[in-house]
């Protein structure tokens, strides 16, 4: 099963109040912190939409 692992590099200040609940909505609080999420058209689009604030690694489980 492919999973990703996603970690907030950039703070959700100073953007839309819709970016920050899509981080909320993936589980990231913190900078830094990385959550595991398995890839499904959910997650992979909330990660889109907030692309530019966090990295992304894909592995396998």
């Amino acid at each position: 099963m492919k999973k990703v692992r996603v970690t907030q590099v950039k703070s959700g200040i100073g953007y839309p109040l819709r970016e920050k609940m899509t981080l909320k909505s993936l589980g990231l609080r913190k900078m830094h912190q990385t959550v595991e999420h398995a890839v499904n058209p959910q997650i992979m689009g909330m990660i889109n939409k907030v692309s530019h604030l966090v990295k992304v690694e894909e592995f396998e489980d």
